[in-house]
């Protein structure tokens, strides 16, 4: 057995894995599951400055991230993947912050699809989403993503490529008809393509934060590495592919309801309704909202399918109880799943532009972890076996985290300026990761008591 392999921990005997096509969708799902959310930032920002946005990250933001990915996933494919590297890398103390920064930025990540949800619907329904009725849906969307899970990964995965098709299916006739208008020119319904300029009150720090939203999460799906079929071939093909996928998924219905012209000022969440509505009837419209709803209930059930690995992977190293670690016969830790749901029930309720912020920030400490654990692991195990590895010396692997750490730092600084329970959302982000050392020290007395006699 070659190194790599025996990393990988023994599962249930007769466990369906997830093979390459499920997994493509689930991370699709984990990461995007489609144009969905990117309103704002042409709200914000303009057509022109958008697609600027949206081209330009997955360089700087996505493909570095992907490929440090690709190589930490095929080398280390153990369950709960990147608190795994880190913990292989630097210690029980940095992976339990790993885990802890993760799981944090979680509770803020989940409490969003369930919100867009209710936003979607309330396009066309708006007397079925208010009040306590839009809190009700939010709880269902929630409800429904635990017991999807407790049917095991690889129900989720093959259910997530039917979804991935009903959801992209309106924007392909979107696109369309889009293109059709435009090339129509000054005869078509808004008299020519849209202007690329910015919108007069434009907000860019906002914009920008949202497109890294946008394009974060590659690192969910390795979390279930136990689950996964040949992780270490499918890992970075998956990866490398999901993201070009979510990159065009981006760019091409932006690009062709500009060319329609259709003002950018009309843009913000939920948005994609009015933009159907207007060039394709009531009837394109419906099927946007019912697509944006699939989209989100797939994205919800995806994410929980990646965050509930970790709980279960910390208490197999006992720094969570033992019950943590109970699963079911298609394998799936069922006390892990039914604890997350409970805790991203009640974090609803936040602004989506709050928990995108909080989200972010969490989030980019925990991959700034993840890169640091790829170069380290280059210098203190060299000879393990890698199957996909970084073109080029150790020194590109130093410089392909630069551009992501730049942005982190960005959105840090950008963090200031959004107010949470009373002070800046960076310092309420910092606040929370600074739980994370107390934590691990109650789980290492926690540890230590139970070795005792």
């Amino acid at each position: 057995m070659n190194e790599s392999a025996s990393l990988i921990s023994v599962s249930k005997p007769g466990m369906r894995k997830l093979r390459l096509l499920p997994l493509l969708a689930a991370t699709y799902f984990m990461v995007s599951g489609g144009p969905y959310d990117l309103e704002d930032i042409i709200g914000f920002a303009g057509y022109g400055h958008a697609l600027l946005l949206l081209g330009l990250l997955p360089f700087l933001w996505s493909f570095p991230t992907a490929l440090m990915l690709g190589e930490l996933a095929a080398a280390v494919p153990e369950e709960g993947g990147f608190y795994a590297w880190v913990r292989r890398a630097m210690g029980p103390f940095w992976g339990f912050q790993e885990a802890w920064l993760s799981l944090a930025a979680s509770v803020f990540d989940m409490a969003i699809y369930p919100t867009t949800f209710v936003l979607y619907l309330a396009r066309i329904a708006p007397s079925l989403t208010s009040g306590h009725r839009g809190m009700a849906l939010e709880l269902g969307v929630v409800g429904f993503s635990v017991l999807w899970n407790l049917r095991g990964a690889t129900s989720v995965g093959e259910g997530s490529l039917k979804l991935w098709v009903l959801s992209i299916s309106p924007y392909l006739v979107l696109i369309v008809i889009a293109v059709y208008i435009g090339l129509r020119g000054v005869t078509g319904p808004f008299g020519g393509h849209a202007s690329m300029a910015p919108p007069v009150h434009a907000d860019y720090s906002t914009a920008i934060l949202v497109a890294m939203w946008n394009y974060m999460g590659w690192d969910n799906a390795t979390t279930i590495a136990n689950e996964v079929e040949d992780p270490q071939r499918n890992y970075p093909r998956v990866i490398l592919m999901a993201t070009v996928m979510v990159m065009l998924t981006y760019i091409i219905p932006i690009a062709a309801i500009a060319w329609a012209g259709i003002p950018s000022g009309r843009f913000s969440t939920g948005a994609w309704v009015d933009a159907a509505h207007i060039l394709g009837g009531p009837a394109l419209a419906f099927t946007v909202v019912l697509a944006g709803s699939l989209d989100d209930v797939g994205t919800f059930s995806n994410l929980t399918l990646s965050y509930t690995r970790l709980p279960h992977a910390l208490a197999e190293d006992g720094f969570l109880p033992k019950v943590f670690t109970k699963r079911l016969k298609n394998g799936t830790p069922w006390v892990a799943v039914l604890v997350c749901g409970f805790c991203w029930a009640l974090a609803l309720g936040f602004s989506f532009e709050r928990l995108i912020t909080i989200d972010l920030v969490l989030y980019g400490l925990s991959m700034i972890l993840e890169f640091v654990a790829l170069i380290v692991l280059r210098y203190r195990e060299p000879l393990l076996l890698r199957p996909f590895r970084i073109p080029g010396p150790d020194w590109v692997a130093v410089l392909l985290g630069l551009s992501p750490a730049a942005l982190m730092v960005y959105a840090l600084y950008a963090s200031r300026m959004e107010r949470v329970a009373g002070m800046s959302a960076f310092a309420f982000s910092m606040l929370i990761a600074a739980c994370g050392l107390p934590l691990y020290v109650l789980a290492r007395l926690r540890q230590r008591t139970r070795r005792l006699p």
